[in-house]
């Protein structure tokens, strides 16, 4: 007589054992990388200050939520605005330049000229701003 041995069955494979494996790999990476990037140098953002009085004198230029620039309270062309701002700068080195920008104006609008302005040696840009509630 002849006996049938049963299959003999392979022990299960235990994730276990990758799991932790895994879990080395996570911690490891936590430690040796970065999370951000940061700046090879000190770097302190700026600082809004508010309840404070707008500087006497100076220019003010206004732009609008569709990009209209006006210069002391009359609209005018970019191109003019900023030679009448360069010629008053050649005149008074010292005066502030203030600018009030519409909330949704975008900023292709306001940062190129505070970059003319300051190429032309302007000292004090002020961007007013409206402080946010809470």
């Amino acid at each position: 007589m002849k006996l049938n041995r049963p299959a003999t069955r392979r022990a299960p494979e235990t994730i276990i054992a990758l799991i932790d494996v895994v879990f080395f790999l996570l911690i490891f990476f936590m430690i040796v990388g970065r999370m951000d990037a940061s700046a090879p140098f000190d770097v302190f953002p700026a600082t809004a200050r508010t309840g404070q009085d707008l500087p006497a004198g100076g220019v003010m230029i206004s732009i609008g939520k569709d990009g209209e620039i006006a210069l002391d309270g009359q609209i005018i062309e970019r191109s003019t605005l900023i030679l009448e701002v360069i010629n008053q700068l050649e005149d008074s080195p010292d005066i502030s330049i203030r600018i009030n920008a519409h909330r949704e104006a975008k900023l292709t609008n306001l940062l190129p000229l505070v970059g003319e302005f300051e190429n032309a040696g302007a000292r004090d840009i002020v961007l007013i701003v409206t402080p946010g509630e809470g």
